[in-house]
């Protein structure tokens, strides 16, 4: 794996655990809304997922859909997830 490749795959794991913090909190929170801690860890992970994903795309291009794309369109040129080694 070139380093170039595993840098990358080590910031898309970073995302993929992040955002899993993020799903559990939400389906934690939609039995007990009212724990203040879960609420305030949700929003923390949430603002990480942001930054960690404009991080990302700023070097490697948009990963989603919905993201900012620059002229030309350059969401088709990343790999597809089953192209990735891990």
């Amino acid at each position: 794996m070139s380093h170039h490749n595993k840098d990358m795959v080590d910031k898309l794991k970073n995302i993929m655990a992040v955002d899993f913090a993020v799903w559990e909190l939400s389906l934690f929170l939609d039995t007990h809304p009212d724990e203040r801690r879960a609420i305030e860890d949700h929003n923390k992970y949430v603002r990480l997922s942001y930054q960690l994903k404009n991080e990302y795309e700023s070097t490697y291009g948009p990963m989603r859909l919905d993201s900012i794309s620059p002229y030309p369109y350059k969401y088709i040129n990343s790999p597809w997830p089953w192209e990735i080694e891990y």
